[in-house]
């Protein structure tokens, strides 16, 4: 009797899961539609650096590396589209003239507000038909859900 009822159990939590995978698939799916079909046709990686800057200003590339643990020519490549897009720019550290201090351009705030809204829109319309109570009892269960996988052994 317990095995079953361990086995339901692990069925449900399994199905929680699957539930959560593809909702986050969908809402994913939806973001990197807006930014490909948006009027700035930025990639998800872009977007994701000028969000870093717009968050970080006066941040270097190094501790974008460290933030983000993605490859540091990877980072490079992304910086130098966004540079060239006229998105970002960078200026000598006063301590450190090596290091270069990045932050958005007035184009790059405008181009963060702009899809920041996008992924607002997305967000509401997931959430359509909740109530505010609704959705604060979501965030608690998801978070409980959280706090469960980061004190598993």
């Amino acid at each position: 009797m317990v095995d079953k009822v361990n086995s339901m159990s692990s069925d449900i939590a399994n199905q929680v899961f699957e539930s959560i995978h593809s909702l986050m698939h969908l809402y994913r799916a939806q973001q990197y539609r807006s930014l490909r079909d948006g009027p700035f046709e930025l990639t998800h990686m872009e977007f994701k650096v000028l969000a870093f800057f717009a968050r970080h200003p006066g941040s270097t590339q190094s501790d974008l590396v460290a933030h983000s643990g993605r490859d540091k020519a990877q980072l490079a490549r992304l910086m130098q589209g966004l540079k060239s897009k006229g998105f970002v720019q960078g200026c000598a550290d006063q301590t450190d003239r090596r290091s270069i201090r990045m932050e958005l351009t007035a184009t790059g705030h405008e181009v963060f507000n702009t899809v920041e809204e996008q992924g607002r829109h997305v967000s509401n319309s997931a959430v359509k038909g909740l109530t505010d109570a609704e959705c604060q009892q979501l965030n608690e269960l998801l978070a409980r859900v959280r706090a469960n996988i980061e004190n598993a052994n």
